[in-house]
């Protein structure tokens, strides 16, 4: 049996050399390797403390996904532009943190597609090799680069134009209960390009050439450590449930699949101090 102790973060993804991802886990000051756990048993248990990852000061509440509430309101990074890029007020001199703004959201983005159970579209800051750490977190299985954009009030506003022709949204549910079956990506980038043409157009006529640019990417296929999908979803919730056991079957997106159909959303809890115990 080994424990590992300590506030929980978001998994750290990477892919090996055959596109499938490694997953690892922080807990306190330990780095655990999640993908030799699979098959193995594993409980977690919550110790209803949660430190926020902002300031670090003790909060009875978790919000977007760490935060106490005073730095839910204060930080740019908890801001409705992060979710909405194109909401953007740093030109109005609202920006909540100016040079936060400036290091994170001046710098280019991309504007992808993505198959995560269903066709989406996205934005990612990153792409390391062909793959984004964003593609990863959604749990998509196939991706294509559209565009390269300037900053991130761009990526917003081409990702709006985008959303006229496919949705912007992850069912879960979906994603978690198997392998989707292909896309032909590069085909239904060529149509909404064609269909969103004239927006494109007019964003580059107000902001510039660069402010837009087209990108020649070939679809990647990503793999996840998974040896058996749920038939049905149970959603398991240490606030209301501080422990669990069970075998882990899979891991996809930020979740863990369990056996009997139980999934945990692990970024959900980012800052929870827990005990991890592997039998």
């Amino acid at each position: 049996m080994t424990q590992y102790t300590g506030d929980l973060a978001k998994m750290i993804v990477d892919v090996d050399s055959n596109n499938l991802v490694q997953y690892t886990l922080p807990i306190g000051d330990e780095r655990v390797a999640m993908n030799g756990l699979i098959g193995q048993t594993v409980s977690v248990t919550n110790h209803s403390t949660i430190t926020c990852v902002g300031c670090g000061t003790k909060t009875n509440k978790s919000f977007s996904q760490g935060f106490c509430y005073p730095c839910m309101k204060r930080l740019a990074q908890c801001d409705d532009c992060i979710m909405k890029p194109e909401l953007c007020h740093y030109a109005q001199g609202t920006c909540r943190e100016p040079q936060w703004g400036e290091a994170h959201c001046f710098n280019t983005h991309f504007v992808y597609l993505a198959n995560t159970g269903q066709a989406k579209v996205g934005i990612t800051r990153e792409i390391h090799g062909r793959v984004s750490s964003r593609w990863i977190d959604q749990g998509a299985s196939q991706a294509i680069v559209l565009y390269r954009v300037s900053n991130r009030l761009m990526s917003g506003l081409v990702e709006t134009a985008c959303k006229s022709f496919i949705a912007d949204k992850t069912n879960w549910r979906t994603m978690l209960k198997g392998a989707p079956e292909l896309i032909d990506l590069v085909a239904l980038k060529s149509e909404m390009q064609n269909s969103i043409d004239e927006q494109i157009v007019s964003i580059r006529e107000q902001y510039g050439l660069l402010s837009v640019q087209d990108v020649a990417h070939e679809p990647v296929e990503i793999h996840y450590p998974v040896t058996a999908y749920p038939d049905k979803i149970t959603s398991l919730n240490l606030d209301k449930a501080p422990d669990f056991t069970g075998v882990l079957q899979g891991i996809k997106g930020q979740y863990w699949l369990l056996d009997d159909n139980r999934v945990i959303n692990i970024r959900k809890y980012t800052g929870y101090q827990a005990t991890l115990t592997v039998d």
